[in-house]
């Protein structure tokens, strides 16, 4: 195998084998993540070991990378935001502390008076109240869309797990467990179900061989241009 990804403290990290390799190497990249190359004569057990010694590193440096990720938009009370179901109001009122609401179609932010909008603490529960929508909405549609396309392609699952994952849109567990990240709701309706058929087709192949990406173009003719523009999109809030 490949290539493998391992969860450590919280963190999705994905570990190729590489020929190239002469030692463990980590590297962190702005919207792709954290990525450990390893030299064939390693085994992913001992390379794991190797980065769990090394994440003070890890986290020192994906806090600077997401430093360049979190040049976003700063949310005032004119901003004119909606998800895929609702629509984003911040309401400055006399409340005593920050909060939010998510209803049928509305994402309601409460704002004290006496707070500026625009402070850090604001866009913070702002972004928390937007993810929260989006995983509603995530929750209510990926897995049966998972289902369908399952059903309709001849694969078959264990359970679909919707996560706020930083680094990946999606990945498929040796059990077959799909996880999908909440912000493919902010992705047109062809890419989400492009990145559904790339995990479902992982159930059968568990790397990125030429087995894999013939099956994948077998079901999805478009997946080399689909894999592009997704490759165009970040995840988290612009």
């Amino acid at each position: 195998m490949r290539e493998r990804t391992y969860t450590i403290d919280d963190i999705e990290i994905l570990f190729v084998k590489s020929k190239k390799a002469k030692g463990v190497n980590i590297t962190i990249r702005p919207f792709k993540g954290v990525r450990v190359a390893v030299p064939y004569y390693v085994t992913f057990k001992a390379a794991v070991r190797i980065v769990n010694n090394r994440m003070s590193w890890v986290y020192k440096n994906l806090n600077k990378i997401q430093v360049a990720e979190n040049k976003q938009t700063v949310f005032d009370s004119n901003s004119k935001f909606k998800t895929r179901q609702h629509s984003l109001s911040i309401i400055q009122n006399a409340s005593v502390a920050i909060g939010y609401k998510i209803t049928n179609n509305e994402i309601i932010v409460f704002v004290p008076e006496t707070i500026n909008v625009q402070s850090e603490l604001v866009q913070l529960e702002i972004r928390k109240a937007i993810e929260c929508a989006w995983r509603k909405e995530a929750k209510e549609t990926l897995p049966i869309r998972v289902a369908a396309l399952a059903e309709a392609y001849g694969f078959s699952l264990q359970k679909v797990t919707i996560k706020n994952t930083k680094t990946r849109w999606g990945s498929c567990s040796y059990k077959n467990n799909i996880n999908l990240c909440l912000h493919l709701m902010r992705l047109p309706d062809y890419l989400v179900d492009y990145v559904i058929l790339h995990e479902l087709v992982h159930t059968k192949v568990k790397n990125h061989s030429q087995q894999f990406w013939a099956m994948l173009h077998e079901i999805s003719p478009m997946s080399k241009e689909y894999d592009k523009e997704l490759k165009n999109h970040r995840i988290g809030i612009y």
